[in-house]
């Protein structure tokens, strides 16, 4: 089993890294610019190679026991090539994930300067969430290895969901969760610089802030759903599964900047989602039956579909829109 001391060591970086991206690099509320966060997620990369050198060499010399879950024992070169595919994954399946969340700005007019406070509250509760989701997810599908059959069979499912619903966009204001927000408590239109809660006619009352951060934290849910059963055809280490989770979550604030202005120019790209999910989907149910897809095969098929998807995107004029 994985000392407690790696997964304290590994949250103390996770709040450290936060801490030092809200308190130094965004103190204050701006727009980040184009250069700010391409450098910005460039760096969550870099740090995401550095723990997977660090990763490769802890499963190898077995430090701090790491490395000999006995589900799946595996050496540093594994570890490593395991953590990577996993964290490309879901890096993938977080592309999808931006086009929501810029749906949702749009839709509540979130200012720019006040998206990254929102993306950057919301990513608390995603951690809490997707690590609970994963020590639940783990635990079962070391006891009941069937497990996979179902969640196989869920990912080609949301594959198809997605096909069918394709270009469908949901009302926001019919959410569930703004309709709960809007009976039990004032909602202001005011943003009020920024903040969560402000003052109107006498009373207190939410502002459109705290109900986009809602909205996000639970799409995000229902995102977890599937990139977190998805991860588990690339592995079922837990310290490989929630890590790599958590550092693709970590650059996906930064990504969003990046893309925010080109995301309509990736019309193909939720294609290539549909054929990894569908991939993944078929990897999980090959796993009961002890066929295994080696994880450079499935980091080589996620690169290239995540490639192609971009090529024709930007190669191609998007479809017509009846």
């Amino acid at each position: 089993m994985i000392s407690p001391i790696v997964w304290i060591g590994f949250l103390i970086l996770v709040g450290a890294l936060m801490a030092v991206d809200l308190g130094v690099f965004n103190r204050s509320a701006h727009t980040p610019t184009a250069k700010e966060a391409l450098y910005s997620t460039l760096g969550w990369v870099f740090l995401a190679f550095l723990l997977n050198i660090f990763l490769y060499f802890a499963y190898e010399h077995k430090w701090m026991n790491m490395g000999n879950y006995a589900f799946e024992p595996m050496n540093g070169q594994q570890a490593s090539l395991k953590f990577f595919t996993a964290y490309l994954l879901e890096e993938s399946l977080s592309v999808d994930n931006l086009f929501i969340i810029a749906l949702i700005f749009a839709r509540f007019k979130v200012p720019k300067m006040y998206q990254h406070k929102i993306l950057f509250w919301g990513i608390l509760g995603v951690i809490f969430f997707r690590g609970l989701l994963i020590a639940i997810g783990v635990t079962l599908v070391h006891q009941f290895i069937w497990l996979f059959y179902l969640f196989g069979l869920f990912l080609i499912y949301t594959s198809w969901k997605m096909w069918r619903d394709d270009g469908v966009e949901e009302d926001l204001n019919d959410h569930g969760v703004v309709r709960i927000l809007r009976r039990i408590y004032p909602v202001s239109n005011s943003y009020d610089g920024g903040h969560f809660f402000t003052i109107e006619d006498g009373k207190r009352a939410i502002t459109p802030m705290l109900v986009a951060l809602v909205v996000v934290e639970t799409t995000d849910i229902m995102f977890a759903f599937d990139s977190v059963p998805a991860v588990f055809a690339i592995t079922t280490d837990p310290f490989l599964v929630f890590s790599s989770n958590i550092f693709a979550i970590l650059g996906l604030r930064s990504l969003y900047f990046v893309l925010a202005n080109f995301l309509d120019r990736f019309h193909y790209l939720r294609f290539s989602l549909m054929a990894i999910l569908s991939f993944i989907g078929v990897k999980m149910l090959l796993i009961p039956l002890h066929i295994d897809i080696p994880e450079l095969a499935s980091l080589l098929v996620i690169g290239l579909l995540l490639l192609a998807g971009v090529l024709i995107s930007l190669r191609s004029p998007p479809p017509a829109v009846e």
